[in-house]
């Protein structure tokens, strides 16, 4: 047996995606900023407990932001959560689209 099997399941964990409804939605708010001229570079990660989406300022820098889905957390707080730069989680829940509304009161403050 490989280090990368578990023996318990006796294969490696598949990594946790996000579909592509999720990822247009993500992508929708990222466009945003990215033509406000805030954000500049994103990465995406398929861990095997959480997908990520990172979303920078500048590419040689630390994340901004990053959206993740959880799914082990389905039934608890909601998948999905925004986290910042210093580790706060912003707003979590089970509907992406309500926890991306975090980013609504910066859009207006762009928009001002």
């Amino acid at each position: 047996m490989s280090m990368t099997q578990s023996p318990s399941r006796g294969r490696q964990a598949l990594p946790v995606n996000f579909e592509r409804v999720e990822l247009d939605a993500i992508l929708n708010v990222y466009g945003f900023f990215v033509a406000a001229g805030e954000w500049k570079d994103y990465a995406i990660d398929g861990l095997t407990d959480r997908a990520v989406f990172s979303i920078f300022r500048r590419t040689a820098e630390a994340p901004l932001y990053r959206v993740e889905k959880i799914p082990r957390l389905r039934n608890k707080q909601g998948m999905y959560q925004v986290i910042a730069m210093t580790g706060q989680v912003l707003k979590r829940g089970s509907e992406l689209r309500q926890v991306l509304s975090v980013f609504d009161r910066q859009k207006l403050k762009l928009i001002k």
